[in-house]
């Protein structure tokens, strides 16, 4: 599958809205991947993200070849670490975490990955990542030993994600995290897109459908929805496509 990329820019120039569905292959069991499936594939899904903070070896590539059996949506790698890579997948985020500044987060762990990378035919889509604080420690924080920006520093929010545009990065994703208790707010959104020229992802926090149309309606190109879906999935049911 090619030109990922491309087809996100495409489909946010056109204001049509796209929707990722994020699986972390700790918590998805294999024999839970049809039924799961069948319902993502019956929804407004554009997208399928695999990855989380912590993941044992091989556990990504097995979940992968899974889901392939049962749908043609693209899945892209969105990678905690350099072991979730697998060229099993039509493509990886290619993360730099912006909102912190441990090195190995910013340019360590990209480095590590690139021989590895190099022996696939992954399409790598640059994506600056930025961390907004949702009220408690999520596994980025934990793992990444960051610090996320204060919902309070819209300022540092802006200058973060444009400093992403700038340095080449062809997404950004404003992140509260894996099971954030909030999304982040409206506003933060629409002063954020107001300062981009490439497209902007949202996630963490989307747990109704509400949520979500308050996401896209602020300025959000791609949403991404994880644990809304893994604690109820009657949510496919209110995202079923027309």
């Amino acid at each position: 599958m090619n030109n990922l990329l491309k087809n996100i820019i495409d489909t946010a120039d056109k204001g049509i809205k796209q929707l990722a569905v994020l699986i972390d292959p700790d918590k998805m069991r294999i024999e839970t991947v049809s039924s799961f499936i069948a319902k993502v594939n019956q929804s407004i899904a554009t997208h399928i993200f695999v990855g989380g903070s912590e993941v044992d070896d091989g556990l990504t590539e097995t979940l992968i070849i899974e889901l392939k059996k049962y749908t043609e949506l693209p899945i892209i790698l969105f990678p905690g670490d350099v072991i979730q890579i697998t060229d099993k997948a039509d493509g990886i985020l290619f993360l730099s975490l912006i909102s912190g500044r441990n090195p190995d987060y910013l340019i360590g762990k990209q480095v590590e990955a690139v021989s590895k990378l190099a022996k696939t035919n992954l399409e790598i889509i640059a994506t600056g990542y930025v961390l907004i604080e949702n009220g408690k420690e999520t596994a980025v924080q934990r793992v990444s030993e960051t610090k996320p920006i204060k919902r309070s520093d819209i300022q540092l929010i802006k200058d973060t994600a444009k400093a992403g545009e700038l340095l080449g990065m062809k997404l950004i994703y404003l992140e509260a995290g894996s099971g954030a208790t909030h999304p982040i707010e409206s506003h933060i959104i629409s002063e954020v897109k107001r300062q981009l020229n490439i497209p902007l992802i949202v996630g963490g926090g989307i747990k109704t459908k509400m949520a979500l149309d308050s996401a896209y309606n602020a300025g959000a190109d791609l949403v991404v929805i994880g644990t809304a879906f893994e604690d109820d999935e009657t949510f496919f049911k209110k995202l079923k496509k027309p």
